[in-house]
């Protein structure tokens, strides 16, 4: 006979993690699927996380395995899931082996992947002096020189208000396009020097960063960051049919629902519907991780209930 599990959990980055260690703490079963592919593959340390500032991020992960594997109600595999199907109190997850599975609910925890700008050396130096965080990665650069190759003018601002209190030098590197005065006013009573030539490409440089221009000499910085276009890292959103926002995240509810009754998201991959975007730390996909596990369990117990009830008349 098939099992049919309380929980399928996709994903191996801290939503997930703690999703499964949610439910696994109050006795449901879980199938746990990690593809093995992270958003932060490329970072060297985990930030702005209390108990675990400066961790490698294999480190973290590799801990949260260990407490998930104490609990047997959990079912852990490495493997990728290639379609999901169904709905609430049987969906149907087909793995990349072929293998078949059931389960309750779902919920997803599978990140989202990083579109960068379109310029060249900027992949190669992704978590190697580019980043995109500066809650994440910019007091590494305190009393040095850092820069933000903007994607439109509000950018190139929220990044000079961070490093004006962080970096000893600012540069903000408009590619080409003109700013607008008041654009060009604030950044200069930040402190930024602004470039307005094109960005032609970005190299290393022992520990930091070539900045080349088209027309000028290149900019050397300790570390520069790029707002990245986000997608979704998995192809659930459209085979289950949830609202996704137009950033491209899944839209969740305070507690992690989705527009699908008994899909839950939570982490990279999910977006608060009263939030202007995703907040993607690892601290608050922990804590959405916790929520949506929690409230899975929660809808568990309801849809357990009703069938306790006693038939009327």
């Amino acid at each position: 006979m098939t099992t049919t599990f309380d929980a399928l959990v996709i994903g191996g980055g801290p939503a997930g993690l703690q999703a499964t260690l949610s439910l696994a703490r109050v006795h449901r079963t879980v199938l746990h699927v990690d593809s093995g592919v992270y958003r932060n593959a490329a970072e060297r340390h985990v930030h702005n996380l209390i108990g675990h500032d400066g961790q490698a991020p294999d480190a973290l992960r590799a801990a949260a395995r260990g407490d998930i594997a104490d609990y047997d109600t959990v079912t852990s595999r490495s493997a990728r899931v290639e379609t999901l199907t169904g709905g609430a109190g049987e969906f149907v997850a087909t793995l990349d082996d072929g293998s078949i599975h059931r389960a309750r609910h779902v919920v997803l925890a599978t990140g989202v992947r990083d579109e960068l700008p379109a310029i060249d050396g900027l992949a190669a130096l992704w978590g190697r002096g580019v980043a995109h965080c500066p809650f994440c990665h910019g007091n590494e650069l305190a009393g040095g020189a850092a820069g933000v190759i903007g994607t439109v003018p509000g950018h190139l601002l929220h990044l000079a208000g961070f490093f004006t209190r962080i970096s000893r030098t600012f540069d903000a590197f408009s590619r080409g396009s003109d700013l607008d005065a008041e654009t060009l006013a604030l950044l200069r009573a930040y402190g930024a020097t602004v470039h307005e030539a094109a960005v032609e490409r970005v190299t290393p440089d022992g520990d930091g960063v070539l900045v080349h221009l088209a027309g000028a000499a290149p900019v050397r910085l300790d570390g520069v960051f790029v707002a990245p276009t986000i997608h979704q890292a998995a192809p659930f959103a459209e085979q289950l049919g949830l609202e996704v926002s137009p950033l491209g995240s899944i839209l969740v509810d305070a507690v992690g629902r989705t527009s699908v009754p008994g899909v839950y998201a939570a982490g990279d991959a999910a977006h608060h519907r009263e939030l202007p975007m995703a907040m993607a730390t690892v601290a608050n996909a922990i804590g959405a991780g916790s929520m949506a596990g929690s409230v899975c369990v929660a809808d568990l117990m309801a849809a357990e209930r009703a069938t306790l009830r006693p038939a009327a008349g």
